[in-house]
């Protein structure tokens, strides 16, 4: 049986490819509302971030959810996601873990 293709996406901040599941996505709604996505299935434009807050700092700094969502993020909502970021990263990482832990069986 042929292998599955893992679907890549890049971080916005430091550029390095690596599978979605392995990503935060933040999703830009139609409503114009800017936050995370943990099932990555929201309707709207997304944006991957690794899933480190140094990243996510990266990007605040260099803007490039901006960039990547295609319109203007106030600092504002930047200081609300950096708060959500924060509290889904352990998250986050507890669900890669549970992953990575199913496939080695």
């Amino acid at each position: 049986m042929k292998p599955r293709k893992i679907p890549l996406r890049k971080c916005v901040a430091c550029q390095q490819m690596m599978p979605k599941k392995e990503l935060i996505r933040v999703v830009k709604t139609p409503n114009d509302e800017i936050l995370i996505d943990l099932t990555g299935k929201k309707a709207g434009r997304g944006a991957y971030l690794c899933g480190k807050a140094s990243c996510f700092r990266l990007a605040k700094k260099s803007r490039a959810l901006d960039r990547a969502l295609k319109t203007a993020v106030s600092p504002e909502i930047y200081d609300a996601l950096e708060q959500d970021f924060i509290k889904v990263e352990d998250e986050f990482i507890a669900a890669k873990d549970a992953v990575d832990d199913d496939e080695d069986e």
